[in-house]
Parts: C-alpha cells; structure tokens; sequence
C-alpha cells in the first residue's frame, strides 16, 4: 500500500498525543480516517474508503520525531572510543589528529553520494524505532563547500527512504584548523558567506551554535544568531553542556526553538526558556556515553513548564546511537523521566524543536498522517523494554512503510 487520497485504519487504539491530560491514554477501538495525506477525522463505527487498513487492535502513535542529530558524516571513532577506555586522554588523541577534526577530515574528503551512503544504515536504525522525522546538521565541514555538501546530503535522504528531513546548518561547531587562533575571523566567515548561501538556495530551516568554553562564546553566538535572523533563519543552541556560559538564555532571547544538552543549564536560564517557550532538549546518549555527573535540572523544567524533548545527539564522537527508544530508556534511568514525559519528548514536543509542532507530533484533524503502528499494550513500554521489534509500520504524510 502507497500513498492513498483516503484511507481508513480501522480497529486502532489511538495515544494521540495532543496536549490536554487525555493525550498518553490509549483510545477505546477506533478509525482514524487520513485524506491526501493528512489526518481527516477520528471514528467510530463503519467508515467508507477506497482503501482501509486493519489495525487489528494495535497501538497508534505519532511518528516519532529525532529533533537532534548528526546524521551526515563519513569515518570512524571507534579506535579513539578504543584509546580512551585504555586511559589514553582526549588532549593526547587530538594531539594524534583524533577528535571532532578526525571527522571534519573525513566528511571534507568524502563525496555528496558517499555521505548519503554512509548515512543510510544510521537512519535504517532510526527508522527500526518509529522514527518518521529526523532534525540533520551539518558541521562537519566547516567550509562553505563541504556545509553545503552536508545539507545537500542530508536533503537527499528524503528520495531514499520514507522520511522527513529538517536541515540545520552548524557551520559554528568547531574551529575549522585554517583559522586556529582567529575564531573571530571564522564568526564572520560563517555570518557573511555560509549563513547566507545556505539560505538563498534553502538547504536549512534553522542555523545552530555550540556555545561553550571549547566551541564559541556568547558575542560570537549572538552574530551567528543575528546572522540567521537577518537571513531568514530560526535558531537553535548546543549550550550548557560542560558549563554555563548563559547561552540558553540568549537562544531565548532570540526565540530560539531549542537550546539543546543544558546539563549545565541555572533556574535563570529555565526562566528564560519558559518565558521564550524555547524547548528544552535533551541528549542522554551523550550524557551517557561521556560519563558525564552533572544532571539537566529536571524539577526546575517541571516547575516552570518548559517543554522537554529527548534525541539521539547521534554522532561518532560522543553519541554514537541510531536508536530513539533508547534515548526514552535512557532519559527514564539517567534523568528520572517518566514515560509519558519521554513519549512526549518524541512526539508533540520534538515538533516543536524542529518548528512543526503544528504539523506533526501529534494525532488530531489537520496534522499530517505521520504515524507509527506498534505491536505493544501501553505507551509506557516504549521506554521499558529494549531490542525486540515492536513496529509494525509507519506512516509519512499517509504514505505506508512496513517494518
């Protein structure tokens, strides 16, 4: 079954996954009736389609949404994953030509189609976990040339799979080695020509910084920002990861749609947050893999409503995982979530992190059928219980993909 003018899934328990307290329930039987790719209605009773799919009493979700990756790159860390567990430190591994530049290397030396290539078993094991929307950036490049070539990658995943694609340009990820010592000189190079180029030919939605001791400070992030702005651009922050440099609550002032990892992040820069309605996303594969102690101030995102959204951060230096249910299972171990914060965290909220929380992320009339068919009881299990396929298939736009 492809895409249908007007399909009914018959017999399908709904989490829905719409803000108000019933969204995490599951529905009593129903049909869910999808026209020209969006959700048309919810029914009970007989429903007249050229086509109807039969649930057979299984669960219905909304397709979940990975609102973090890095998806687009070429080479290996697992010999510097190797080093590391052997007491070799990081300082020495980057002095070995190990390290984010190890990849930067790579990626630039690697074709458009290698990138798609490679990428493809990584969104093969996003996929296997419901995943029907995936946030990509770029970063790895770090010239004009190998971002754009990054995007264009990213983008072209789209012909490959069923998948939605959102492209972010991170050309602010690191300091490319050509500029060492003038990080103001790149600041400017990214603001005046990368930002720009990226924009007029439309390969990102959303321009992100990783604003940190070891990445960029706050007056260079808030050029990048004004830069994204000016062209056209919503922006994004990699902030409080290692420390708290404030840049959540500048991503905030610009009314950044995520500011992302924020191990690091005060109850000023929640504040911030809330005050903005700038997401929160988490990264426990990161927090995980790293061995990181210092936890995101989870009660204080509760006490001041700040929606919180989980990904994979998946990348091959810090967070290798194409695996979204387990970034659920870590968020509930590591962070103390709950289930339903979890599931939220991949649906409506994860929307809103990518600037489609009005579209996806949710099962109501007039979101698009984004949707994922799952072989389990209750949504809780999404966080609980690992490894065994679950997913019956997915939905893109009312477009079917079996398991």
């Amino acid at each position: 079954m492809s895409l249908s003018e007007d399909l009914v899934l018959i017999n399908a328990k709904l989490v829905t996954m719409t803000q108000d307290n019933d969204g995490y329930s599951v529905s009593p039987l129903c049909n869910l009736h999808i026209k020209n790719g969006a959700i048309h209605s919810i029914t009970h009773g007989h429903v007249a389609a050229s086509d109807v799919f039969d649930c057979q009493g299984r669960l219905v979700t909304p397709g979940f949404i990975d609102c973090h990756t890095h998806l687009i790159f070429a080479g290996s860390r697992a010999d510097e994953f190797e080093k590391r567990l052997q007491g070799v430190p990081y300082q020495e591994i980057a002095k070995q030509g190990g390290g984010i530049l190890s990849t930067v290397r790579a990626t630039r030396q690697a074709s458009e189609q290698q990138l798609i290539e490679l990428a493809l078993p990584r969104l093969e094991g996003l996929i296997r976990s419901g995943v029907t929307s995936v946030e990509v950036k770029s970063g790895y490049g770090l010239t004009l040339n190998d971002e754009l070539k990054m995007l264009r990658a990213a983008k072209a995943l789209e012909g490959h799979r069923k998948i939605r694609i959102s492209t972010t340009l991170l050309a602010a990820h690191a300091l490319p080695p050509e500029y060492t010592g003038r990080a103001d000189d790149y600041i400017d190079y990214v603001c005046n020509e990368i930002i720009p180029a990226a924009a007029e030919e439309k390969l990102a939605s959303s321009v992100d910084v990783f604003c940190e001791s070891i990445g960029f400070n706050l007056k260079q992030t808030e050029k990048v920002f004004q830069a994204a702005i000016d062209n056209g651009l919503a922006v994004k922050g990699h902030t409080e990861q290692l420390s708290n440099l404030g840049g959540s609550a500048l991503t905030a002032k610009y009314s950044g749609l995520s500011a992302d990892h924020i191990e690091y992040l005060d109850e000023e820069g929640v504040i911030a947050l809330a005050r903005s309605n700038t997401v929160a996303t988490l990264l426990p594969g990161a927090f995980y893999f790293l061995r990181e102690k210092q936890l995101p101030p989870i009660e204080m995102l509760r006490h001041h409503q700040v929606p919180m959204a989980i990904a994979t951060d998946l990348n091959p230096g810090t967070s290798p995982f194409a695996d979204l249910t387990m970034m659920m299972n870590m968020g509930c171990t590591l962070f103390g979530l709950t289930p339903e914060e979890t599931l939220r965290g991949v649906t409506n909220h994860a929307a809103q992190a990518i600037g489609l929380g009005d579209k996806i992320g949710q099962i109501k009339p007039g979101f698009e059928a984004d949707l994922a068919i799952w072989d389990v009881e209750h949504p809780a299990e999404f966080s609980y219980f690992q490894g065994a396929p679950r997913l019956v298939a997915r939905l893109v736009a009312g477009e079917f993909d079996y398991a």
